[in-house]
């Protein structure tokens, strides 16, 4: 009797994991969308200029402000990978001047990434979570060793 039980309770965990998103889908790949409810917001998609300073990198955004914004602390994205990997975007916030925004990067106090969470939804489309609740403000996903930047704001 135990051992039916547990096959069948197997048998609808798998079902349950083998389940098909069926949400909305990124029309562009490579470029993670905020996702709001059933609408998708593209993240402003940019290179961010590289300043050498002695022994620090700054890196600076033109704008004050990203043209994609979300009233979500704990902003949730979607994205259909073709080239990018996932796994390796880091999540960062900003520090907003009055033209531009712009992210230090110092040997001696190196800024921290913000945990995000990765769930694979299907063979090419992933929802990037924030791993902790944003203050408002202007963030990026970035991937690893890339001047690649997908800005988006906090409200």
């Amino acid at each position: 009797m135990l051992r039916r039980f547990l096959l069948l309770a197997l048998a609808v965990a798998l079902t349950a994991t083998a389940q098909k998103y069926a949400g909305p889908r990124p029309p562009k790949a490579d470029l993670p969308y905020l996702k709001h409810a059933e609408n998708l917001i593209p993240t402003e998609a940019v290179e961010a200029k590289e300043e050498k300073k002695k022994d620090d990198i700054l890196y600076v955004i033109d704008g004050a402000n990203s043209s994609a914004k979300t009233p979500l602390s704990l902003p949730i994205f979607l994205l259909q990978a073709a080239k990018l990997v996932p796994e390796r975007l880091q999540l960062f916030k900003l520090d907003s001047k009055s033209d531009h925004r712009e992210i230090l990067f110092s040997r001696k106090n190196p800024p921290t990434a913000i945990r995000i969470e990765v769930t694979r939804l299907g063979s090419d489309l992933y929802r990037i979570e924030a791993g902790e609740s944003l203050e408002p403000g202007e963030y990026s996903l970035s991937p690893q060793g890339s001047d690649q930047v997908f800005c988006f704001q906090v409200f």
